[in-house]
């Protein structure tokens, strides 16, 4: 079994990490709906952390959210894709600076896959790199990129 892309020392103890990198393109990772960005086996606790590279762009007001099926923005919540630009790291609802405490983003435990919905309208461009660093809690824990 492969435990994540790589191993990442957090708060004293080991994390693995995935990462998910998605170029925004209309009608396609783009289109309102909601998308598994990470196939998750078991229960994990996870910290997910959003690295805009290029500026998120959009016909319209596009809102973006990270969770579950269950919990849609329990990650990362709901915000219009358009203000989230190069640079910045997203975790709240104002993705606003390209430094951040590493404790801004909360450590969940996660039995679902996780998801992101893209609402409203459509992304039409731009690219987000997501990484979520996560342990496992149950026998079977273990998070991939999807």
């Amino acid at each position: 079994m492969a435990l994540g892309d790589f191993r990442a020392p957090v708060d004293a103890g080991t994390w693995y990490a995935c990462n998910k990198e998605i170029t925004y393109a209309a009608g396609t990772t783009g289109a309102a709906s909601a998308k598994t960005i990470f196939t998750v086996t078991g229960l994990v606790r996870v910290r997910i952390f959003a690295h805009c590279t290029a500026d998120l762009t959009s016909g319209g007001a596009a809102t973006i959210q990270v969770g579950t099926a269950i919990t849609a923005a329990g990650l990362l919540p709901s915000t219009t894709a358009t203000t989230i630009d190069a640079g910045e790291i997203w975790h709240d609802a104002t993705a606003d600076a390209s430094v951040e405490l590493e404790t801004v983003s909360a450590t969940k435990l996660v039995g679902q896959n996780i998801i992101e919905t893209i609402g409203t309208t459509t992304v039409t461009g731009g690219t987000i790199k997501y990484t979520v660093l996560w342990q496992p809690v149950s026998d079977n824990g273990l998070v991939v990129a999807a």
